[in-house]
């Protein structure tokens, strides 16, 4: 197994998250390429503040999918939280337009999904770490 990894004062690690974010009510909001690209500008410049790195980003009408790379004392609710309420406002404040869409201003559903996403599947990596047993028997 091989992995592409990061390395810290005290650690070694590969952390991938794939985040989505949904406009409130599934409002089509992302629909021409300026506001767009002012969103992935955005979230690059809030991930640079959080030491992420955004791996991929891309969206729908209504959401945006992100893939990114964290260490392990990123904090990630305190990212998400800043990508959410400084999105929201700096596009309502450059694309004032945006607002006659939103229900009460509002830019972002309250949930959001993310999951951690290795460079192998879950069950690849259950098999190698259930194989960790057998080369420690087989040693003795």
């Amino acid at each position: 197994m091989s992995y592409d990894l990061d390395k810290g004062a005290h650690s070694v690690y590969s952390l991938y998250y794939h985040f989505i974010q949904v406009v409130k009510y599934r409002r089509e909001v992302f629909v021409n390429d300026e506001l767009v690209d002012f969103l992935k500008t955005k979230v690059r410049e809030i991930a640079d503040r959080f030491s992420v790195e955004v791996v991929s980003i891309e969206c729908d009408r209504d959401h945006f999918h992100m893939l990114f790379k964290g260490t392990p004392v990123l904090r990630i609710t305190e990212f998400v939280n800043a990508v959410k309420t400084i999105t929201s406002r700096e596009i309502q404040r450059r694309f004032p337009e945006v607002k006659k869409v939103l229900w009460k201003g509002k830019m972002w559903s309250p949930s959001y999904f993310l999951a951690t996403s290795g460079q192998v599947t879950l069950p690849v990596m259950m098999k190698y770490v259930e194989s960790q047993e057998a080369k420690r028997t087989e040693s003795v």
